[in-house]
């Protein structure tokens, strides 16, 4: 079964060294799931999640505008799989062609899925074997290891 997930925030790890990964982190099934992405991830997203465009299109902005432009529209994502500390992703989407829907599925990196999600604004899906395997409780869950939380208590 899939679960829809909210992007709760993006944030960077702190331990005893300081600063660590920036993360996504998603709440699904009342848990927590924090993904590790790259610096350029997380800039893409933090511009997604404020609604403020670039200056010149990202990646994800053009990969939506080249979809859309041929008549494609992304439908949803889904992270789906778990396997040695890595996500695994896919977007699903879709094209008419001749009154016709021809539906395509892309294996995709969690973060450029979520990213991709953010700026069209589709679903996010956890599978139960990912949140079984990665979910973690809010009570258990230790926000202080994350700088640049929202303020928002539901965190």
């Amino acid at each position: 079964m899939d679960h829809e997930a909210a992007v709760k925030g993006i944030g960077v790890s702190v331990g005893d060294e300081g600063l660590g990964a920036p993360a996504v982190v998603l709440r699904a099934r009342e848990e927590f799931v924090p993904i590790f992405i790259s610096p350029d991830q997380a800039q893409s997203m933090q511009f997604a999640l404020r609604g403020e465009p670039s200056e010149r299109p990202l990646t994800h902005d053009l990969l939506i505008s080249m979809v859309t432009e041929f008549g494609g529209a992304i439908d949803r994502v889904r992270i789906d799989d778990l396997q040695d500390g890595t996500f695994y992703a896919k977007i699903d989407a879709e094209v008419y062609h001749g009154g016709e829907r021809q539906r395509f599925v892309f294996d995709a990196r969690p973060s450029d899925g979520i990213a991709i999600a953010l700026r069209v604004d589709c679903s996010v899906l956890i599978s139960d074997e990912v949140l079984d395997a990665a979910g973690q409780p809010p009570d258990e869950f230790n926000l202080q290891e994350f700088s640049g939380g929202p303020e928002d208590p539901d965190w």
